[in-house]
């Protein structure tokens, strides 16, 4: 990209990362971001071995030293993020629900990425609802993050088939992959300043 340094981009994870991934591979070359942390509420995340192992700086805060205490925790969260200085921050397949002022202090750069067509299915186990419903379509949705989980504005939704003989697994495994697109595509527009919904 000329003329313009990259946007800085933080991304959370909470496991393997594997949106984590697709994200970081993908900014490469004239890409409007790059990466500047990967950052887990785990210290075993196997996402922070394939960051490191990507040359993007890595930090951990471990929840469990907070149990009831989400403030405290955010508190030493926001430690390593703020210190990164991004510009965006990615959640990508981040396990814990954020204070609204987390969620407020990163307002309208703050993304997240959900396995099923929102305003359906918000929360856990999107793939069995959209089964047991019998919805002949399921897929992703990357929102910005406001205070009501999984309600913010959609910046791009993923749609895949649900096929007769489906199950939870096999149709999670053809969701993560239709995630593996979105998510990088809604960033590229992202980081130009570009909100314009993105459909696959």
């Amino acid at each position: 990209m000329t003329g313009r340094a990259p946007k800085r981009v933080a991304i959370l994870i909470s496991g393997g990362g594997s949106n984590m991934v697709a994200l970081a591979d993908s900014m490469t070359g004239d890409h409007p971001a790059c990466p500047v942390l990967v950052l887990s509420n785990d210290p075993a995340a196997a996402g922070l071995t394939r960051a490191a192992a990507r040359g993007i700086p890595t930090a951990a805060v471990d929840h469990r030293g907070f149990r009831g205490d989400r403030a405290a925790f955010e508190a030493e969260l926001l430690m390593p993020l703020l210190a990164a200085e991004p510009d965006i921050v990615c959640l990508a397949g981040f396990m814990r629900i954020l204070t609204p002022a987390f969620v407020d202090r990163f307002a309208g750069r703050l993304l997240n990425i959900h396995p099923s067509l929102l305003p359906k299915y918000p929360g856990l186990h999107t793939h069995a609802r959209a089964i047991e419903a019998g919805d002949a379509e399921a897929g992703a949705t990357v929102h910005l993050v406001t205070r009501v989980l999984d309600e913010g504005p959609i910046l791009g939704q993923a749609r895949v088939p649900v096929q007769p003989d489906d199950t939870p697994e096999t149709l999670a495994a053809r969701v993560l992959t239709a995630e593996h697109r979105l998510y990088p595509a809604v960033l590229r527009r992202f980081a130009t300043g570009d909100t314009t919904r993105v459909d696959l």
